[in-house]
């Protein structure tokens, strides 16, 4: 049997290359409007976020490049796009909030992962800043060195 304490939790989908591309700096959580054929698609796992990033047009959030194909028992769906930018649900407060901070230079705003919470599909992204080259190798060395430790600790 399957326990769910208060609020139950499934990842669907994860943003792998964003943690080694970028520095977070701050995280949010959106949710998300879909249609009802990309609510079952989702639920299904079809979903990548690879690529996909998080804009701002008339002063709403927007989830930009990530692919959600057609669910397969869909039926016709005439003129789908499988790439569409899809509406973000955050507080004004937090719209406004996102709007100073990516003022700065350098700051973009990326997808991390969606799940369900409830009923309800879910978008975690961070507000967050590139990294350079060799921050990259840095962060490829120390997985490595921890990879190895945890190997001698193991035997």
């Amino acid at each position: 049997m399957f326990l769910c304490f208060t609020i139950c939790m499934t990842t669907l989908a994860t943003n792998k290359r964003a943690k080694f591309d970028y520095e977070f700096i701050e995280k949010y959580e959106a949710g998300l409007v879909l249609y009802g054929h990309e609510v079952k698609s989702v639920k299904t796992g079809h979903i990548s976020l690879k690529g996909a990033f998080v804009t701002i047009h008339n002063n709403e959030l927007y989830l930009t490049n990530a692919l959600i194909p057609l669910y397969i028992h869909a039926g016709n769906v005439k003129k789908y796009d499988p790439n569409r930018s899809r509406k973000l649900l955050v507080k004004r407060s937090e719209i406004r909030s996102l709007i100073g901070k990516k003022a700065q230079a350098g700051l973009t705003m990326v997808p991390i992962r969606v799940y369900t919470k409830r009923n309800l599909i879910k978008l975690e992204f961070a507000l967050a800043r590139g990294k350079a080259k060799h921050d990259k190798r840095n962060t490829i060395k120390k997985r490595d060195t921890d990879r190895n430790i945890a190997r001698a600790l193991k035997h």
